[in-house]
């Protein structure tokens, strides 16, 4: 059995499958680059033994030990040469028989670095240092082996942040080619061999090259090359998370409730709110419970905190309830005329201020507090209805995030949105969406016109809606789980012709509300469907699509009053001066303002920009008013060059 195993490579139970591949193909594969997740911790339980969490390194040589590996060589630009284990006699010997005396701790220079790499794989032959052709080669540039030498010692040469031996991978120097090229000859060159022991299987010393990223190295470096083989180290599964959560759980402090009714499994619980991140985060998560008391009842708060950094929660607070009650009374008076946009919004921001969104499914995740996706004709209360949603939420209205999508239907937008890669102008100022948010993880953020973002922008929101978070072009992740995140659209209701991009308006009033809506939202499954072949960025939507109605005629008159209201109101705030408008005046200036109710609201003050105040300023501008004037408008009547405006200015607001 024993036999077995050496010939077969080491069964490792309970290992992570990337040590696995590892240990198990040191036959046919001479170097191996680890890219990925390699910073973290890792889970090792193996049968009948406690479970432990190595990093990397111990993990590896738990790994490749049992092959009869006696020492692994390390190297990074920090420390130069080390060894592991650390502080192991043998493990030092077997490194000095390999590289001399004095080789640990040094820093070695790149040619002295390859001489190392070649005696650890057993290539090639060293000449005596005080040679003629050690001192020829020590002039020359790094060439392939030419002779072997079968190693007496059974190692692995580990070659640490790895990316920091060049300045750009695809912009290499003369030496740092060189450098590569040696390497990869010398992956082509490098024989297996056995050592002399219990197990006899025929296995290189292999060169392991840690990066964070499968493109840190030159890719022709990699390339079709089949001796170096090129293994990720994934995040943790979920699986991966829960075996960790049950080790970590019982450490949390106790709950501060003993009512434990109806709450999920706390390992479940916490392995579902750290999707994503590593089984080093975790170990974090832990101690900041430890440190802040959070029980275990308070997992979500403690990952939370670990996530976002902000320890007070706006949702918690009792301000956030009660601005909710209030705004079912007072959103109604800003937006007018969409009972049931608003009663909807309100309902679903009930359910994101009590964390009951996505509460059906079997996982709590980390999707956004809210979605809204508001839909319907132009000027009808869209944009004002996201405003009152931020008031309601964090007290100011124009504490929202706001990203007009006709800017973003270039395919590179998307760069905008989380950076660009690096290596591309306007790396270092990083993305307009993640880094606002990881300012203010608590936000409403407002995606206006959908329906003219690019492909690969709405590849983002498709990530933001399913996982609650995004990675920028600098490698950070910035997570949407506190955020209300807010889309509007047209659709259904203007069409772009794809030729001319001319927009023509297809549904106009009157139309029953059902019908209305049955319409928009067609439009909407097909535009996402049939279109854009993203049915699954629309199924994220689900039941969250607000369709908002055309303004009736009493609608309009309210906008009306209110924006006229307005007007007075801000005359007399900037310049001191009553303004008065007769019945008969008001009257006109209604007609002319609510004749055409296709632009909505938006476009009643249009016209009352271009009917009153336009000519309003006009008069007051001609007469020179000043403060304390009463300014009385009796009429409206149409002039040879546009609106004309009859009104009296009286000084001093005498009669």
């Amino acid at each position: 059995m024993a036999d077995d195993t050496a010939r077969n490579g080491p069964f490792l139970p309970g290992f992570p499958a990337f040590a696995v591949e590892v240990a198990g193909t040191l036959a046919v594969h001479s170097q191996y680059v680890l890219h990925g997740n390699i910073r973290d911790h890792f889970l090792v339980s193996p049968e009948g033994a406690s479970p432990e969490i190595p990093p990397l390194l111990p993990l590896l040589w738990k790994a490749l030990h049992p092959c009869g590996f006696e020492a692994f060589i390390t190297y990074d630009a920090v420390d130069g040469i080390g060894v592991h284990p650390p502080k192991d006699p043998a493990a030092l010997k077997a490194v000095e028989c390999v590289l001399g005396p004095r080789a640990v701790g040094r820093r070695p220079g790149q040619k002295r670095l390859l001489a190392h790499l070649a005696k650890a794989v057993g290539v090639p032959e060293q000449p005596p240092e005080d040679s003629e052709a050690a001192r020829s080669e020590q002039s020359a540039s790094p060439a392939a082996p030419s002779g072997f030498a079968r190693p007496a010692n059974r190692v692995a040469f580990v070659i640490d942040y790895a990316a920091r031996l060049t300045r750009v991978p695809g912009q290499l120097d003369q030496g740092e080619r060189d450098f590569f090229l040696f390497c990869q000859k010398l992956a082509y060159s490098a024989q297996s061999f056995s050592v002399p022991g219990p197990r006899r299987s025929e296995l290189h010393n292999p060169v392991i090259w840690l990066v964070e990223g499968e493109r840190d190295l030159p890719a022709w470096f990699t390339a079709g090359v089949e001796p170096i083989r090129t293994v990720a180290v994934g995040v943790p599964t979920l699986d991966d998370r829960l075996r960790m959560a049950r080790l970590l759980v019982p450490a949390f402090p106790p709950a501060s409730t003993e009512d434990t009714h109806g709450r999920v499994d706390p390992a479940m619980e916490f392995a579902n709110r750290t999707d994503g991140l590593s089984l080093e985060s975790m170990m974090r998560i832990a101690r900041l419970a430890r440190d802040r008391g959070y029980g275990v009842d308070r997992i979500a708060d403690a990952t939370r905190v670990y996530k976002l950094g902000v320890d007070d929660n706006p949702w918690r607070r009792t301000s956030v309830r009660t601005q909710i009650i209030k705004g079912q009374q007072e959103i109604s008076g800003q937006v007018m005329g969409q009972d049931r946009a608003v009663a909807k919004t309100l309902d679903i921001l009930k359910r994101a201020a009590l964390g009951m969104s996505g509460a059906q499914a079997s996982t709590p995740g980390s999707r956004p507090r809210g979605v809204l996706f508001f839909a319907g004709p132009t000027g009808v209360g869209k944009t004002e209805l996201a405003k009152q949603v931020a008031k309601i939420l964090f007290g100011d209205p124009h504490a929202y995030l706001r990203f007009d999508m006709s800017e973003f239907s270039a395919e590179h937008a998307a760069d905008r949105l989380i950076g660009a890669p690096p290596g591309y102008v306007g790396f270092e100022a990083g993305g307009e969406l993640t880094g606002a948010i990881r300012r203010k993880p608590f936000q409403v953020v407002l995606f206006d016109e959908i329906e003219k973002a690019a492909p690969l922008v709405l590849d983002k929101f498709l990530q933001i809606l399913e996982d609650g978070r995004l990675t920028d072009g600098q490698g950070e992740t910035t997570y949407f789980s506190e955020c209300v995140l807010i889309f509007t659209s047209n659709l259904g209701i203007i069409v772009t012709d794809p030729q001319t991009k001319i927009r023509t308006q297809i549904v106009r009033p009157p139309i029953d509300y059902k019908d209305l809506e049955k319409k928009v939202k067609g439009a909407i499954r097909d535009h996402f469907t049939n279109v854009l072949g993203r049915p699954e960025l629309l199924n994220r939507f689900g039941d969250n699509i607000v369709v908002f109605d055309f303004i009736s005629e009493v609608t309009a008159t309210r906008i009306f009053s209110t924006q006229l209201d307005n007007i007075v109101a801000r005359t007399y705030s900037e310049l001191g001066v009553r303004l008065e408008i007769t019945a008969e005046a008001a009257g006109q200036l209604c007609a002319a303002c609510t004749a055409e109710l296709d632009n909505g609201g938006r476009g009643i003050g249009n016209m009352l920009e271009a009917n009153l105040v336009n000519t309003l300023s006009r008069v007051l501008f001609d007469k020179d008013a000043q403060p304390g004037d009463r300014v009385t408008v009796t009429g409206l009547r149409t002039g040879d060059h546009g609106p004309v405006l009859d009104a009296q200015v009286v000084r001093g607001g005498a009669a």
